[in-house]
């Protein structure tokens, strides 16, 4: 008798386990369902953006006549001399020295100050930290009135001169990073802060040896998103650069096509060569992206 109810019990209990793992595959499979329809949107997101560069890089490797209808069809032999024509005519390479000057300089400002300044409001929560934090978060919502920055930029001498163009580059991010940053630094705990400080540390070597590191997938988020934006830029360069030996690429290519608009071959071409590392910088920092975002999105 014992024995007959001791193999029910197990009995049972097998088929309690085997029911959970049942409804667990099911919950499993539809949760996979449901997915089908907002990864195959997704999917067709993705096409769309990417058959402007599709585009772009087939009709780069055509001659003049293949290239003026811009169809989606492959060439039938590879001109890879339009890229050379591009790099000499357009003046790329200094249109490239340009841009990664002013990008990287720009970004590394904006890193700089924007982390520390985070830092800062987030610890020191004083009613006058608190309106700074504010005050600097508007610049998100209040536009750019250019009249008063080109005055700005008359009397300070900095029109035309690369550190004009890495300051302003930089203000323009700064309202940005420290509202992302910001939030990141609030999840790093306060007890880090008292035992570097107990183990002597100072303030510079607290922020740069300690606290830096902890906030690597925010400022690296910031570094790439800024880096994007300021390769990008067109207008302010436009308004504050007269000399054609400091425009960056953008510049380089609003001025080769209108020199070559009819060859729409070497067009591509200078789009192609200008988008290269926009897409190199994404591809390698994306995951920073995701984090960064996603961290500044829950603490904040």
């Amino acid at each position: 008798m014992n024995r007959r109810l001791k193999r029910n019990l197990v009995l049972d209990c097998v088929s309690y386990d085997d029911f959970w793992d049942v409804r667990g595959a099911r919950m499993q499979k539809a949760k996979k369902l449901r997915r089908i329809p907002a990864n195959l949107f997704a999917i067709l997101i993705s096409i769309i953006m990417f058959v402007p560069i599709y585009l772009l890089i087939v009709n780069s490797l055509k001659d003049n006549i293949q290239s003026r209808a811009m169809g989606v069809e492959l060439p039938t032999s590879l001109h890879l001399e339009n890229y050379l024509t591009v790099i000499e005519r357009g003046k790329l390479g200094i249109a490239f020295v340009n841009s990664l000057f002013y990008a990287t300089g720009a970004t590394i400002l904006v890193v700089v100050f924007a982390t520390a300044a985070a830092f800062v409001l987030s610890r020191n929560r004083s009613p006058r930290n608190r309106f700074l934090y504010i005050y600097i978060a508007l610049g998100l919502a209040i536009p750019m009135n250019y009249v008063t920055l080109t005055k700005v930029m008359q009397v300070t001498h900095l029109i035309n001169t690369g550190v004009g163009i890495l300051v302003v580059y930089a203000a323009t991010k700064i309202s940005f990073a420290v509202f992302l940053i910001y939030a990141f630094v609030e999840s790093i705990p306060r007890e880090i802060d008292e035992a570097a400080i107990m183990d002597g540390c100072g303030p510079m070597t607290l922020f740069f040896r300690v606290i830096f590191p902890l906030l690597t997938p925010a400022w690296v988020t910031t570094a790439i998103l800024s880096f994007l934006d300021f390769w990008s830029e067109f207008i302010l360069p436009l308004y504050f650069l007269q000399s054609s030996t400091k425009w960056p690429m953008t510049l380089a290519v609003y001025n080769f096509f209108g020199m070559f608009e009819a060859n729409w071959n070497l067009v591509s071409a200078d789009i192609v060569l200008t988008i290269l590392p926009v897409i190199a910088v994404y591809l390698i920092g994306q995951r920073y992206i995701i984090s960064g975002m996603t961290t500044g999105a829950v603490k904040g």
